[in-house]
This record gives structure tokens, sequence and C-alpha cells, in this order.
């Protein structure tokens, strides 16, 4: 089984990690483990350490205030390795007992596009636009100008937006790539990513989008569409790095993640201390709380596993919103169509890590990018997600992170969000359809400072 290894090797070691990530091997940081066959392509990296913010808060609890911590006396640092299956259920305990600089073994699943259900497209992305009121957005000058928004996914395709808008930024300095991954960003194949970047340009047609193309980490893989969970946290790690460089007051990051674990078939059980699925202790769920707290908004498609058109790759028979995709401090989005009605393979909650998933729909299943063919659908919750990010991206234009919180930004589009019967949440829509006008309305009464 393919694991992350957490470890606390040496202040200096951990130094080292820090200044120079990319400079740095596994067996540097971890040394030799028995029965763990390291990999020496992944480039270890430093995780902060989440402490209270308040001075009587619990040390051992992720479900309060926090506040992370890089010193290298406190810091850990992660590594991928792989350990045989058939000695899992023995060598776990030992490693962490025998060996106490392995602080933690966490699964490292597959993760991939979320699969989605067949069917005729309903409307237009000019008809998404017109529900979101985009003209009104644009109008008072928020088009997503200089806001970066990451699409993590399988890789953009500058040329091929170019032909259907104008003015597409990709940064290509601050866009990333795993080791393993050979394309430029901005000229991958045409597919699921140039899709998802597409539709953020719905709303923020100004935006800097970044390329992370984290679902093309893995090789080989069951399809050129699959990543390893690994990748992703690195990724959240090199845009960790992103907004250090920016002023707090001034920061704005949108990040866009419209991906899932299979099933769970590649994680450990729930209520093991390596769960990926049903615990915010997992380093991904971690660098998101961390990310967070920095700056970013974190979007995460809800999933596909709705009851009334459950998909045969979706391998979750219970709860399918898991993992970060129901991340309390992640927005996570289900799909409906341009008449406000969820599309059936929308998945429902309630969330795993959070009760209250999804957060909010938003449109999905219209024709649009063209990323499949002339006549093809943009369909999923992995198309929701990056409409809303475009939304937020075009918001932030003007009330970057500085002035308005991650937090305080996600329970603004909860509270307008346009409730299905005026009922409030409900596991089907969560709060409901988001609502650009009741946003907007909302935004202008806050305080100027």
């Amino acid at each position: 089984m393919r694991v992350l290894l957490q470890i606390l090797p040496s202040p200096d070691v951990t130094s080292a990690v820090i200044d120079a990530p990319s400079k740095q091997v596994a067996t540097d940081v971890a040394g030799d483990i028995p029965g763990v066959e390291l990999d020496t392509s992944y480039s270890p990296f430093a995780m902060p350490m989440p402490l209270p913010r308040s001075d009587d808060g619990d040390p051992l609890s992720l479900r309060q205030p926090l506040t992370f911590s890089m010193e290298p006396d406190v810091a850990t640092v992660l590594v991928r390795g792989e350990i045989a299956d058939d000695e899992l259920g023995s060598r776990l305990p030992m490693l962490t007992a025998r060996y106490p600089h392995v602080v933690g073994i966490f699964a490292d699943p597959a993760i991939g596009p979320l699969p989605n259900c067949p069917d005729h497209p309903v409307g237009k992305w000019e008809d998404v636009a017109q529900q979101l009121h985009v003209a009104d957005l644009h109008e008072q000058g928020l088009d997503g100008s200089s806001v970066p928004v990451a699409v993590l996914d399988t890789g953009i395709n500058i040329a091929h937006l170019a032909g259907a808008r104008e003015g597409v930024q990709v940064d290509l300095d601050l866009s990333w790539s795993p080791p393993s991954v050979g394309h430029v960003p901005g000229r991958f194949p045409v597919g699921h990513g140039t899709m998802c970047a597409f539709n953020v340009l719905i709303a923020a047609p100004s935006a800097q989008l970044l390329d992370l193309p984290v679902l093309r980490s893995r090789a080989p893989g069951r399809t050129v569409m699959e990543g390893l969970l690994s990748d992703a946290v690195a990724a959240f790690a090199h845009l960790r790095r992103i907004l250090d460089l920016v002023p707090e007051v001034d920061r704005a990051l949108v990040v866009s993640n419209s991906w899932g674990p299979y099933g769970p078939q590649q994680d450990f059980v729930p209520g093991h201390p390596g769960n990926y699925s049903d615990s915010l202790a997992h380093p991904f769920n971690q660098a998101v709380m961390e990310l967070e707290s920095a700056g970013a908004d974190i979007l995460f498609a809800a999933g596909n596993c709705g009851r009334d058109c459950p998909v045969s790759d979706c391998g979750w028979s219970s709860r399918p919103i898991v993992g970060a995709n129901s991340h309390p401090q992640a927005l996570s989005v289900g799909g409906v169509d341009v008449r406000g009605d969820r599309v059936g393979y929308s998945s429902q909650g309630p969330g795993r890590l959070d009760r209250r998933k999804p957060d909010v729909c938003a449109y999905t299943h219209f024709l649009g990018s063209q990323a499949y063919g002339a006549g093809e659908a943009d369909t999923g919750t992995s198309t929701a997600c990056p409409v809303v990010a475009g939304v937020m991206a075009a918001l932030r234009t003007a009330w970057p992170a500085g002035r308005l919180s991650p937090e305080v930004m996600r329970r603004l589009l909860q509270h307008t969000a346009l409730g299905r019967n005026g009922l409030g949440f409900n596991d089907d829509y969560g709060y409901g359809t988001i609502d650009v006008p009741g946003v907007l309305a909302a935004l202008h009464r806050l305080p100027s400072n």
C-alpha cells in the first residue's frame, strides 16, 4: 500500500527542507526504515504544527481556531513510500513504536475526476452567465482581475481556451507540476482541466489561472486522468509559498478542486489513525486548514454519487462526500441545472468531516467549453465547482482576504443562497443555489473597514 509518512527529523534537517524543499530526498529525512520503500522522486516538504489560538485550547483538537507554526523544532516533514499489503497489519504499529521519528503513517489513495451520468445538456454557458448576473459583476469592476485561481486537475490547454475566450491568462511562473508530469503548464491535452478552467472564466474572465495538473501525477495509472493525494498535498504546499509572497492585507487566492478518491479501497478504515476520508488529522486535510487560514478560498466538488443517478465508478455506498470534499473549511459545491433543479448525480449529504455538506449548489450540465467535442455538455459537480470559483474570484477583485476572510466569504455564500422552497439547509441542495445579487448586497452592507 502506498502511504505518506510524517517524520519528525532534527531541527537542522527540517530547516533544510523548509529552505530548499526540492533539494532534499526522502532518505535524507527518514533514513532507512525497514519494510518501507521510500519514493526518492517525491520531494519532502515541511508541514506546520497546528496550535490552538487560545492559551487554554486543547492541544490535540483540530476542531477549534488554530494557528500554524513552521518553527523547525515543531514542524514535521512528509515523505512518500510503500509498504507491502500483507505486512500492513503487523508493521504499522511497530514502525511508530520502534522509530520515534515516524510520528504518523497515512493513506495515499489515488484521486481522479469525479464521474457522472450522461444526459442531454440543459442550456448554454451564456444561460449560466445570465443566472449568475455576470453583467452586474462586471459593471462593478468585479471580473477577477489580478486574482489567481488555482485549477488542480488534469492540466489546462491555453490554446483551446483562447479560441473560446479573449484575454485568457495562465501564470506559468506560479503554476506547478508533480515531478512525474512532463508537459509544460498550459499545454496539456484538452480535457477535464480545460473544462474546469473555462467555467472559472464565465464569471472571472480576467482571473490569473494557475495550472496544477495533480491528476496526471501517477505513471502508470488506471487512466491518464489519475493522480495521488500526496501530490495534491505538495501542490497545496506550493500554493502556501505563493501566499507568503503577498502581504496579508492583499492576499487573494481561489483554489478549485473537481476531484476526489474513487472509493474506500485504498484508504485505511474509519477510525484508523492513517485514514483520509473521515479524519481531519490526515496531512491533506490539515493542509486545507492551513491554506485557508493563510487567506485562500478553497472549493471542492461535492461528487457525483447522488442516489437518483449513481454512477458505476462511485465506490462510496453511503455518505459519499468524503475527506476534503466535506472539509469544514472548504466550500463543497453540488450541482443544479439552469432551471435550478438538482442533477440526479450530485452527491447528497451528510458529509464525513462536516455533516452540513454540500454547502451550496451551482450550475452544471450545459454547453460550454467543448472540451469533449462540439455538442458535448460540461457536466458533473466538476463543472459546478469552478463556476463558483469564478464567482469568488470576481468578488475577490474588490474584497481580498485581508478585508474579508475566507470564512466570512464562505458564510456569506451560504446565507445568501436561494434555499429550496425556503426550507433552509438540506442534504440535497445544502444552503441552496448560489445567489450573486444576494452576495453583492450583503457585501455592500459590510463596514468599509
